[in-house]
């Protein structure tokens, strides 16, 4: 592998051993008002943020503001002859903490039409990377070459005044969430339609605008959208996507670089990333078994097999939650209502019947329970929107409206540069053995 690779190679297998050795002997024990444990495997449980958009509960959900997925469902204002929540009405709930009326929503529709205009330099940039660039790295380039426009750093640069940074935050925050449909739904008719682009429909909802953008005229592909908008916009802050972006905001980047930093973080596989795989898993069983609709036999013999070659069946699973995710049921009622007889919709129902006992048989899973990627990609497919490596720039643009909303907060409330301290194992271990105090920088 080389010298240096070899040397490095040979390190980490050393250090790696030793902090598993660590863990095992001294995983529980405080280090200041943490254990060990938690801070060698990824904070799990930690708390050291605030976030006043959403609450994740383990055996509850997600709660925005207080309220579950089904109150929202039933209680933000709608389209017109439509069934789902307007994404506008939860953005609404999340920047000032109450239910919104339909004026109140109305406005918000108003507001993003009148900031959707997206430079030609935008688009220019985006058409400097080659057409094989993923969905995703074409859209935080979009989202990069926009931040030209941002009036944070203007004003920050010309001297603002603390007190006046939630404004020029909120300013960017709106135009952002105006304009990512107009991007994203570019990036699918660059790389996916022969650049055969669909203009903007001012008389639209954001949702409906973007489904429309995308090339889906079905009014209920419009309420899919509006349904995917709401469910995938936050899931408070500790989350990748939530937490890189407030962490780079606490900086004071503008809105513009926090949320593409927060993108970078959800094109990750164990983030926002995971919902292609789940469909790509799904396409790959289905080749494999010769079948469009996979028996509940077939999918357990599939799902052991993918276990015992060391891989995890995407979409079960999850940080937090003890619980099958309210996000995944709210698809799922959408499902029934719109699709039932859909083969790959049924196959994903037949997923959640078989996976979780096999999960919870190996005695090892805290969460056999599904999560809202396992069922996103079977709703898309079946409009035809079969292009799963561009499904997480749609969980992009959704995640915009809590992410920003967050930002919004933290700079109204004036919160200070995220700055933890940090340890090496080798003080880790003369802290196990006396002869250290771990504290203060």
């Amino acid at each position: 592998m080389g010298i240096i690779k070899d040397r490095f190679k040979a390190k980490s297998d050393l250090v790696s051993n030793e902090i598993k050795d660590l863990l095992k002997e001294h995983g529980g024990k405080k280090i200041g008002e943490v254990t060990l444990s938690q801070i060698y495997q990824g904070m799990r449980g930690m708390t050291g943020l605030v976030s006043e958009t959403s609450l994740l509960d383990s055996h509850e959900g997600i709660r925005f503001r207080g309220y579950s997925i089904p109150e929202l469902q039933q209680k933000l204002p709608k389209a017109q002859d439509g069934s789902e929540p307007l994404p506008e009405g939860l953005f609404y709930l999340m920047l000032v903490g109450e239910l919104p009326s339909d004026d109140d929503v109305h406005h918000v529709t108003s507001v993003l039409q009148r900031r959707s205009h997206v430079p030609t330099h935008v688009f220019n940039t985006i058409e400097a990377l080659p057409l094989s660039s993923h969905p995703m790295t074409q859209f935080v380039t979009g989202i990069m070459a926009l931040q030209t426009e941002s009036q944070f750093a203007k004003k920050y640069a010309a001297g603002m005044s603390k007190k006046d940074y939630w404004e020029a935050a909120f300013d960017d925050a709106m135009d952002l969430i105006a304009r990512l449909p107009r991007i994203a739904a570019y990036i699918y008719q660059r790389k996916y339609k022969f650049g055969n682009h669909v203009q903007p429909n001012g008389l639209l909802d954001w949702a409906g605008n973007f489904a429309h953008m995308l090339g889906f005229e079905d009014e209920s592909f419009k309420e899919l959208m509006r349904l995917y908008m709401t469910i995938h916009a936050d899931h408070e802050g500790g989350n990748v996507s939530a937490h890189t972006t407030h962490l780079v905001g606490s900086a004071l980047a503008d809105p513009y670089l926090s949320f593409a930093a927060g993108m970078n973080g959800l094109a990750g596989p164990l983030h926002g990333l995971a919902n292609q795989e789940v469909i790509r898993w799904i396409f790959d069983m289905q080749k494999e078994l010769k079948t469009d609709l996979p028996t509940k036999s077939q999918i357990e013999e599939y799902v052991k097999k993918t276990l015992s070659e060391g891989k995890v069946v995407p979409g079960y699973g999850h940080a937090v939650l003890r619980i099958t995710d309210p996000r995944f049921t709210a698809q799922m009622e959408f499902g029934k209502k719109h699709m039932a007889d859909d083969p790959l919709v049924q196959t994903v129902w037949n997923i959640y019947e078989t996976v979780p006992p096999i999960l919870q048989s190996l005695g090892k899973i805290k969460n056999p329970w599904p999560n809202v990627d396992a069922h996103s990609g079977a709703l898309l497919v079946h409009y035809g929107l079969v292009e799963y490596e561009f499904y997480t720039v749609l969980f992009g643009v959704s995640r915009a409206l809590g992410v920003l909303a967050s930002l919004c907060w933290d700079r109204a409330l004036g919160f200070p540069l995220e700055r933890p301290k940090s340890v090496t194992t080798e003080l880790v271990q003369l802290w196990l053995a006396g002869k250290h105090e771990i504290w203060g920088e």
